[in-house]
């Protein structure tokens, strides 16, 4: 089957190659991202391909689903930027990677969190210029210290158990609470507790219009003065405003991103040679005590493997006219 692979990149080509080795599908890559102007570039095409930060509204799927599209096929797990109800209606199947390597994106929170608690990145910065100073480097120990997880599925609880072998207290919370997180040794955390308690939180919850925006002013305000923030989920899930003010007061300790919720346009691409205008992100990368990462928590080897191959199979599937194992479905 013909796929239409949208916002590639060069380590992506060689991922999926390698799972379509076989030769069974004939890939066809496109680097820029799906986008109602974009949408034309599939046409004749059975199958697309896309990631995070393409769009694939009731617009630009109707303008698919007439080029003859009839599979939507993300190599990822958010779909955030699908609109299912959409799909159904124009009798378009989506499927997703339902799970690739939950220790990818759980441990560059991790490293996130080392970062911008011991100020590795302001150090590094430092003795390159030869400036061996200790001055404004002091972190803190994480053994003893809360960290609330919010979001405690795959990736929340393997980052929960990497934080329990550091000798933290690891509070939850999750609408759906789960077994596995209480048996690691975390418990659900009572209310209020996270904003009385937590030293650190850390987002790992889907994006939804529940979810958007779930750290705020409001709850910002609540957090225990000089927390830190680590967000390798959704970009949306910050208020980015809120934060900056947060941040600016001293109320937030420090802030670690991977996602960012205006990242479409900057995001997977060089910009170094442009002159950026977006001004929160040029606030954000300002402050000392931010780090901003491009949406690479994802990837590793192994991730990239299972992602590629997963997308692959359920296009061998769809073309079969076999179950989606993936499927996702208007609720």
């Amino acid at each position: 089957m013909e796929i239409a692979i949208f916002s590639s990149t060069p380590y992506e080509r060689r991922y999926l190659a390698e799972a379509n080795a076989n030769g069974h599908h004939r890939l066809n890559f496109f680097e820029v991202p799906l986008t109602a102007e974009s949408a034309g570039l599939a046409t004749g095409y059975p199958a697309v391909c896309i990631f995070v930060n393409d769009r694939a509204d009731a617009q630009v799927l109707e303008a698919l689903q007439q080029g003859g599209t009839r599979l939507v096929a993300l190599r990822c797990t958010g779909f955030n930027n699908v609109d299912l109800e959409a799909a159904a209606r124009l009798g378009m199947k989506v499927v997703r990677v339902v799970d690739y390597s939950p220790n990818s994106v759980a441990e560059h929170a991790v490293a996130l969190l080392l970062a911008i608690n011991r100020k590795i990145y302001r150090a590094y910065n430092r003795t390159r210029d030869s400036n061996f100073s200790l001055d404004g480097l002091i972190g803190f120990d994480l053994t003893g210290k809360t960290v609330a997880v919010v979001g405690t599925g795959k990736i929340g609880r393997v980052f929960g158990k990497i934080m329990l072998g550091f000798g933290c207290e690891v509070i939850g919370y999750d609408p759906m609470p789960s077994r596995e997180f209480e048996g690691l040794g975390a418990r659900y955390a009572a209310p209020g507790e996270i904003g009385e308690r937590a030293d650190v939180i850390s987002l790992h919850c889907p994006l939804t219009p529940t979810t958007h925006h779930i750290i705020n002013a409001e709850t910002l305000s609540r957090a225990k003065p000089g927390a830190l923030l680590i967000n390798t989920s959704r970009g949306a899930l910050i208020d980015t405003e809120a934060v900056i003010e947060a941040l600016k007061s001293g109320q937030l300790g420090g802030l670690a991103i991977d996602v960012y919720e205006q990242e479409a346009n900057l995001f997977f691409r060089d910009l170094s040679s442009v002159v950026i205008a977006d001004d929160l992100i040029q606030r954000l990368v300002s402050f000392p005590n931010v780090i901003v990462t491009g949406h690479q928590a994802f990837l590793t080897r192994e991730a990239l493997t299972t992602i590629c191959e997963t997308t692959l199979q359920s296009a061998t599937a769809f073309e079969q006219g076999q179950t989606l194992e993936n499927e996702i479905k208007a609720p």
